[in-house]
């Protein structure tokens, strides 16, 4: 595949960032925003697309906005609440501890985005990644177990979206 195929989906991620975090929409910033996005797209081409064709894919694109939502409006939110209960809660009820996660996904950014939702939700960070073990080290602020059904509920959702998006 050519470059500038390869450029199409960084460039327009680029784009709508661009857009998004600029505020407005107007003449000067759709002109800016296509050069910045399509410079952006031709730099990072190569490095970041590995599957080109996996871009055009709809149902795809239909789960990441599906996970999106998930994650912004229900899997935060809980976590949120999680840690303000515990926060203001007079024992402060944690029990703190690094757990092994295992996962299941194969690509890299199926893995990335497992890891980053993950640590973006509050009460769990990766603190390690074992790729030959398939395995998160992950700090959790309220350890139940150890078992790998027991912290495999710490990423399940994010696995079973991640999955359905780069895999």
């Amino acid at each position: 595949m050519s470059r500038a195929v390869r450029a199409v989906g960084p460039g327009l991620l680029a784009f709508v960032v661009y857009i998004v975090f600029s505020g407005s929409v107007n003449t000067y910033n759709i002109v800016t925003g296509v050069v910045v996005a399509a410079v952006v797209g031709f730099l990072t081409a190569n490095i970041t697309v590995s599957n080109p064709g996996k871009l055009g894919e709809v149902g795809r694109l239909g789960w990441l906005i599906a996970y999106a939502i998930r994650y912004f409006f229900i899997d935060e939110v809980r976590a949120h609440v999680d840690v303000m209960r515990r926060i203001v809660h007079p024992r402060m009820p944690i029990n703190p501890g690094i757990v092994r996660v295992p996962y299941a996904v194969s690509s890299d950014y199926a893995m990335t985005t497992i890891a980053n939702s993950i640590t973006n939700t509050p009460g769990t960070v990766v603190v390690d990644v074992d790729t030959e073990r398939k395995v998160f080290y992950v700090h959790w602020i309220d350890v139940k177990g150890v078992e790998p059904e027991v912290t495999r509920g710490i990423s399940r959702v994010f696995e079973f979206f991640a999955s359905r998006i780069f895999d």
